[in-house]
């Protein structure tokens, strides 16, 4: 049986691996994705907290758009006070929608990584060439906040059968749609390989409270779940952990206490099989030293 994954990555079960490590002996990577999303008013694609009865939908439009005007900073209060940098996953219209968050990410020290245009349009549904034009333009238009990004998350982790083509091709170094593993892999492409690194649609706020209508006491369970087990599996092989965040979903005043009692006692418990860091850095380790299976 075919299946069209596999032009992309073979299968390889995850203790048949190599065995690293993570800088200075680590074993269990976590890094923050916080999702930075703009959307269109009385039209496109957008998550919704209940359905609307009437277009323009403002009561889903209003709710997606507080993330930008006040979730976003809470969060940064958040990571400022534990002293944690993020992967911020920006929409390249966050520069003329929202001007000042894409510069505070940068400013705060956060990664930045292209999320596309909008979270208005997936990608998926582009033709060859609108979809490379789409690339280049986040990719300039982000490069202007002073460092051009390495790591892509496509718009609702659409994906064309071009996208990992395309994504080489403009110099991308990693991608985050593919949830399919614990460790970086490498995705074939038409230009090389092109990292995989894990990114999380189970320890991600989105599917958590908005599909499966889970509390922040139930979400922040997930991850010490989540970070126990992979603690425990770190004696024989290390892991990524990524905790995807969208400050419009848990950047709401009634949500950040218990993310925020989590990230604390995360950060408080200081393992040091812990590695806190962003998903460029686990890419550059990765491609440093030829880790990726």
């Amino acid at each position: 049986m075919s299946h069209t994954a596999d032009v992309r990555y073979p299968y390889r079960p995850i203790t048949d691996r190599p065995d690293y490590d993570w800088p200075e002996g680590k074993r269990l990577a976590i890094y923050l994705g916080v999702n930075h999303e703009v959307f269109d008013f009385g039209g496109g694609l957008g998550a919704e907290l209940a359905p609307s009865q009437t277009d323009p939908d403002v009561m889903n439009y209003a709710w997606r758009d507080y993330g930008n005007r006040v979730g976003a900073w809470r969060l940064f209060d958040l990571f400022d006070r534990l002293d944690l940098r993020t992967t911020a996953l920006l929409n390249a219209d966050i520069l003329d929608c929202c001007p000042g968050l894409a510069e505070a990410c940068r400013d705060r020290g956060d990664e930045i990584a292209a999320h596309g245009r909008s979270n208005a349009v997936a990608q998926g549904k582009m033709s060859r060439s609108d979809e490379r034009s789409m690339i280049a333009d986040v990719t300039q238009r982000l490069a202007s906040l002073g460092v051009r990004p390495t790591g892509w998350l496509g718009p609702w982790i659409s994906e064309s059968n071009d996208t990992p083509d395309l994504l080489a091709e403009a110099g991308y170094r990693y991608v985050l749609d593919w949830a399919h593993d614990d460790q970086p892999t490498r995705l074939a492409t038409a230009e090389g390989s092109l990292l995989s690194i894990p990114y999380s649609q189970e320890i991600n706020d989105l599917p958590a409270v908005i599909q499966r209508h889970q509390e922040a006491e139930g979400f922040a369970g997930m991850i010490r779940a989540a970070v126990t087990q992979l603690l425990s599996e770190s004696d024989r092989r290390p892991s990524v952990l990524g905790i995807a965040l969208h400050p419009y979903i848990m950047g709401q005043a009634h949500r950040v206490p218990a993310l925020a009692g989590i990230l604390q006692e995360l950060r408080e418990v200081n393992d040091p099989r812990i590695w806190w860091t962003t998903a460029g850095a686990i890419a550059e380790h990765v491609e440093t030293h030829d880790l990726a299976v």
